[in-house]
């Protein structure tokens, strides 16, 4: 059968996808492109904003326009929070919890329409252990995610994460080892390691993310190694100097930070001060002049009034970071946060959003600036057109250039020679 697939939300939500669909294609199904005519559609999704509750429910729509005897099948976290509200929606056929989507086939093997959907949604509470070793592919055979994590026990005033994937846990080292060499053996020269709180690995089996970092570092053809993402309370000096020393994990740090205003980040629930942050990011700024800093934030979280929101775009305004991540605030069922007083009128949050997205693209563009003329190592990913060639710098510069086959999956250096919003232009040496 042709089987599509459709992901939405995290780099976690991109690994567990590609991890479906090798299973698909270990029993002789063969992957299709979203919009194409398929037999069977899968969609992974994310449910951390009321926006990408109504995209998932688009893309049902969406799929069966295209293919209206495929058999929909819908997975992640917003299928975990709200089985009964996504079974609602004509077409669907299978609704699979967190626990459950990557046993798929232990649910369903035929794929034929009953006309009665089916839920297999595991309570919470059985949201436990850390499940098979599995990884994905990002773009075709350069970088791959590895899951390393899943859960979170931190519990921020907004978030339904812990609600959809459970409490903290960790893939142990040696499984964590073997699927890299796998990863490796069949050509991927990076590795983005991916959880919900990557920071948080191995707390509860006797282990740490600096452990798990030097294991990886001894594979020898293994070039690179990417962290999606961490929290600023977990990048301790320990780790942050270890990073900074390594040959082989990249200069990129994605540190979420939500709100620039302290009032804020307490009703968040957050484990940092802005002050924190503003310390963390000089540290960075100081081992590694070069490295990419990503931020997330939030506008509109109750209480973000203009006031709290100025303080929040003069603090980023004046961070030395390289772009943001900029999220809308929507309500959430069963987050204390929903029961906030002060809330802000949709449109204001949206006009705040707009504003930070703005400054994102300036600070963007102005670091691919600063970076022209610099030598860099680029991993080449494949042809998009047949006429050039991308990939991404070790400080998360996308770059591009006139397509050469043999630049494919290859790290090579280049000179960046312009910069526009999206990517840069470069020589290769």
């Amino acid at each position: 059968m042709n089987v599509a697939f459709k992901t939405l939300g995290c780099k976690l939500n991109y690994a567990e996808t590609s991890t479906l669909e090798n299973v698909f294609v270990s029993k002789g199904h063969s992957v299709v492109e979203f919009n194409k005519k398929s037999d069977v559609v899968v969609i992974n999704t994310c449910t951390v904003t009321e926006r990408a509750d109504k995209e998932c429910r688009q893309l049902i729509r969406k799929a069966l326009n295209k293919s209206p005897n495929a058999f929909i099948i819908v997975t992640g976290c917003y299928a975990q929070l709200s089985p009964e509200e996504i079974v609602s929606i004509d077409g669907v056929d299978l609704v699979l919890g967190s626990k459950e989507k990557l046993n798929l086939f232990d649910f369903e093997t035929k794929f034929e329409k009953k006309g009665t959907p089916q839920i297999h949604v595991s309570p919470l509470s059985e949201l436990s252990g850390f499940g098979p070793a599995f990884s994905g592919n990002v773009d075709g055979r350069t970088r791959a995610f590895l899951k390393i994590q899943d859960g979170c026990d931190f519990n921020c005033s907004f978030c339904t994460i812990p609600l959809a994937r459970g409490e903290s846990r960790s893939q142990n080292i040696n499984d964590t080892i073997t699927q890299a060499n796998h990863l490796v053996e069949n050509g991927y020269k990076e590795i983005v390691l991916t959880g919900v709180n990557v920071g948080d690995y191995g707390k509860k089996n006797g282990a740490n993310l600096i452990e798990l970092l030097k294991n990886l570092e001894l594979i020898s053809d293994l070039r690179r190694i990417r962290i999606s993402s961490i929290e600023p309370n977990l990048l301790n000096d320990e780790l942050l100097e270890y990073w900074i020393s390594s040959e082989k994990i990249c200069k990129h740090f994605h540190l979420p930070l939500q709100s620039g205003s302290d009032d804020i980040l307490r009703k968040m629930k957050r484990r940092y001060s802005s002050t924190d942050y503003k310390n963390l990011i000089s540290k960075i700024r100081k081992s590694s002049t070069n490295a990419g800093i990503g931020v997330d934030v939030i506008c509109g979280f109750p209480g973000d009034d203009e006031k709290c929101f100025t303080e929040t775009y003069n603090f980023l305004n004046n961070l030395e970071v390289s772009y943001l991540h900029v999220f809308t605030y929507s309500e959430r069922e069963k987050t204390p946060s929903i029961n906030y007083d002060f809330r802000i009128e949709p449109k204001l949050r949206f006009l705040f959003s707009e504003k930070l997205r703005t400054l994102g693209a300036k600070k963007k563009l102005e670091f691919y600036k600063s970076n022209i003329d610099k030598l860099q190592n680029v991993l080449f990913e494949s042809s998009l057109d047949g006429n050039k060639i991308e990939g991404y710098t070790d400080n998360y510069i996308r770059v591009r250039t006139n397509y050469l086959p043999e630049l494919e999956n290859l790290i090579s250096k280049v000179i960046i020679k312009s910069a526009k919003s999206e990517y840069c232009n470069c020589d290769v040496i």
